[in-house]
């Protein structure tokens, strides 16, 4: 039971900030050693590569006719590019450069059996240009530290003929110009926004991998919850999303006014793009208008506020919140939050606090608990005095998880240990009403493992929802069992239990996810999502479908008009991208492991799985022809993949080398004949640029180049935008920021500090930016917050 306890307490205890501090600060000597490795790996590559001409310089001729390529020497420079062109070629190009020994049958290392191969069905690759740029991955969220590296300066735009430098960490990246361009082009001309803006229709998924009690049912008819930094109000019957955005970070708690229109959510504490604190706050808010009413405890929070509760006695009229602190001390406070005024404070506990609500009958007594407690606050002007639970005979448990209240004023817990125990509401005495605090009752063992949520329902009968036996249990008013239900495995154990309506039960799951149902029927999903990092997505070629994958090992193909998964498929490893054929008939999927795989995007069935190394597969892309799929690792190479039958069968044709770091995004040009590449290091090698400046590329996701470069701020240091996206009609440009931003700018985006219209929602580092094939919505997804957004392009 103690290990289960302990597995629980990753759950659900809430963010430990003091530990993450610590692995944030070892996590920033980790991420500068690698910068420094990194720019090592870049020298020594450049070294590899010169000698490597120098001994090119002196070898016999050799290929067809004795004749070899025509290759200038190669130059040191900065930029985002690695081109590739398919065609016919010099057999000794192909095998010096490109293709790593392969082992035959005969066991032996030959690059006679690639190059016979490869002439017999006249698939070629030539290396016209290398051109790399340092992405350091990294982890997320640290940024604003690490802006104090010395390198992380912007030390401006510099135009020369034909290209532009920008400076990234302090190194140059050189981004060449098509020669329409190279006459009229100035850094002194002025970007303008883009004509369209982006109005957020659709919230995917629900926090309730790491949060309670953030379920409810509304007069209006709709439910309210939260996921990222975005409260969510769901019309399930009409299918209509209405979206509070008040908040700058993730949002961790939700209450309810007793008038059931107010409500008062809570955040954590984050930082802005400019380093900048931003203060853990408690926003009150009209649930009809969605205007902020107040906005409680700007600098007086320190970490997190992780409860909140609003006071229910008649008497008191809802005029009081409470709210507790995620740090050390669990401060408890409790405000006069029309007045925005703090009326006392407390330490609550030196162990996490997972709930806090007031008495239904008595606007100064407060009930909290948490980790091996059960404490009973009475507040008398500005003292809160504790008295606490006592567990007397019956075993104290790890955790009491949750709280609610009877109708007859009794206090009602659920433990770690699976049992419920009732605590009479004892007397009143100086209008204060002293509730017991000794157990009068118990029902042990009522689930294997922990009780995650109570609900009293208005019957008075009580609902239980378990975490380990996944059980939602109906229990009389005398607590004797009525019925039950399990929550099926792919949903995760219960998190939060409210009643729905027409006696429907709402029900919210580790999983991040929404079901609804009553006893003793099955429950079935209204909102789903993914419960861990989340990178994989792409665009369905002519359908308004879009695929996702996440570390969850979760892939989801959505209908972006329904808002649910046509269908869901386990993996064996964590996701990290995908790609559509352009049929639309299959869709690869590349994992953190170097295994890909391809399924049937009807069917969801395996039709072809293969492993490139054992590192990231961090992009995946088929050519706009079909006929090739190009796959870049963070092993530093494209491995690219001949594609039969309509992306059934497949043949590797071939590895693309150059790379010194790894690869982070890739393009093909629209006669699928190019590749152009972004990788993880600073490093440039041309060999003849001119031949591909005015290539027309298919798609435009690569962060760094002549048409995207403005999306870059000042002081960017490399790891500010994770991905961009054109629009199908090349009018706009989006971007993923690292600081939970969507930006939308007109294309190309050729100017330094081009303006934007920007968006939050996001609570962590955007991901992915797609637009659908018809550019009428925009699809972006969240790492850490693992959330999914649908924007409307007006």
């Amino acid at each position: 039971m103690e290990n289960y306890a302990n597995s629980y307490d990753n759950v659900s205890a809430g963010s430990t900030m003091e530990v993450d501090d610590r692995l944030s600060h070892l996590e920033q000597r980790v991420q500068l050693q690698e910068d420094e490795l990194q720019l090592l790996k870049a020298e020594l590559a450049d070294a590899l590569r010169r000698l490597g001409y120098c001994e090119e310089l002196t070898q016999p001729g050799a290929g067809a006719g004795g004749r070899r390529p025509t290759v200038a020497p190669p130059t040191k420079s900065e930029g985002p590019l690695i081109l590739f062109k398919w065609e016919n070629m010099h057999n000794w190009w192909l095998t010096k450069y490109f293709f790593a020994p392969i082992q035959t049958a005969h066991g032996d290392k030959d690059h006679t059996f690639w190059r016979n191969v490869l002439w017999s069905d006249e698939t070629k690759i030539e290396l016209l240009a290398i051109v790399s740029i340092v992405m350091f991955g990294g982890k997320r969220g640290m940024l604003a530290s690490r802006r104090n590296h010395p390198n992380c300066e912007t030390r401006g735009w510099q135009h020369h003929d034909g290209y532009v430098r920008m400076f990234l960490r302090g190194r140059p990246v050189t981004m060449h110009m098509p020669d329409q361009k190279r006459d009229s082009y100035s850094l002194e001309h002025k970007g303008a926004l883009p004509e369209h803006k982006l109005k957020l229709q659709w919230v995917y998924g629900y926090r309730g991998r790491d949060c309670r009690s953030n379920l409810y049912l509304l007069p209006t008819g709709e439910i309210v919850y939260f996921n990222a930094s975005v409260v969510v109000l769901y019309n399930v019957e009409e299918q209509q999303q209405r979206h509070y955005l008040g908040h700058n970070d993730d949002v961790k708690c939700l209450g309810i006014h007793p008038d059931m229109v107010t409500i008062a959510t809570g955040q954590v504490a984050g930082t802005s793009k400019d380093g900048k604190l931003l203060p853990p706050h408690v926003r009150v808010w009209d649930s009809v208008s969605l205007n902020t009413l107040h906005v409680i405890g700007m600098g007086v929070f320190d970490r997190a506020v992780t409860c909140v509760a609003f006071s229910k006695s008649v008497s008191n009229g809802g005029a009081h919140l409470c709210a507790v602190d995620d740090a050390n001390d669990h401060i408890l406070s409790v405000w006069n939050w029309q007045k925005e005024k703090q009326l006392a404070d407390v330490k609550c506990s030196n162990d996490s606090v997972l709930a806090a609500a007031f008495h239904p009958m008595d606007a100064n007594l407060i009930v909290t608990c948490g980790k091996s407690h059960l404490n009973l606050w009475t507040m008398d002007g500005n003292t809160l005095t504790k008295r606490q639970g006592l567990f007397e005979k019956n075993e104290k448990p790890k955790y009491v998880l949750c709280v609610a209240f009877a109708e007859n004023g009794d206090t009602i817990t659920g433990d770690s240990s699976g049992n419920i125990f009732v605590w009479a509401k004892g007397l009143f005495e100086d209008n204060h009403l002293l509730s017991g605090n000794r157990i009068s009752q118990v029902v042990a063992r009522a689930h294997e493992g922990g009780i995650f949520s109570l609900c009293v329902l208005k019957d008075g009968t009580l609902v239980s929802g378990g975490g380990k036996d996944r059980r939602m249990v109906l229990w009389d008013h005398d607590y004797n069992k009525q019925s039950e239900m399990e929550v099926p495995e792919a949903f995760g154990p219960v998190r939060a239990v409210t009643e729905g309506k027409q006696g429907e039960l709402l029900v919210g799951t580790t999983k991040n996810t929404v079901l609804t149902g009553s006893f003793p029927e099955t429950l079935n999903p209204i909102v789903q999502g993914h419960t861990d990092e989340l990178w994989g997505l792409d665009i369905h070629p002519s359908m308004e479908q879009f695929v996702t994958c996440g570390q969850d090992k979760q892939v989801h193909l959505w209908d972006t008009n329904s808002h649910q998964p046509l269908w869901s498929k386990t993996i064996e490893d964590p996701g990290r991208c995908a790609g559509f054929h352009p049929s639309g008939a299959v869709l690869a999927v590349g994992t953190m492991t170097g295994r890909w795989l391809v399924l049937d995007a009807d069917t969801r069935d395996l039709v072809f799985m293969h492993t490139d190394g054992n590192e990231i597969i961090s992009n995946i892309k088929y050519s706009p022809d079909g006929n090739f799929l190009a796959v870049g690792s963070h092993d530093n190479f494209v491995y690219i993949y001949a594609v039969m039958e309509n992306g059934k069968k497949y043949s590797r044709v071939g590895k693309c080398t150059g790379h010194s770091s790894f690869v982070t995004h890739l393009d093909w040009s629209v006669d699928s004949q190019y590749i152009v590449t972004n990788s993880g290091d600073y490093e440039i090698l041309f060999c003849d640029m001119d031949l591909v400046r005015n290539v027309e590329w298919a798609t435009s996701t690569c962060v760094l180049g002549f048409s995207v470069f403005g999306v870059w701020p000042d002081g960017a240091d490399g790891t500010d935008i994770n991905a961009v996206c054109r629009s199908h009609d090349s009018s706009l440009l989006a971007s993923a920021d690292d600081f939970g931003k969507v930006h939308l700018f007109s294309n190309p985006c050729s100017q330094p500090r081009a303006p934007s219209h920007t968006y939050g929602g996001h609570s962590s580092h955007v991901t992915n930016v797609a637009f659908l094939h018809d550019d009428s919505h925009l699809i972006s997804t969240g790492g850490k917050d693992t959330s999914i957004l649908q924007w409307v392009v007006a």
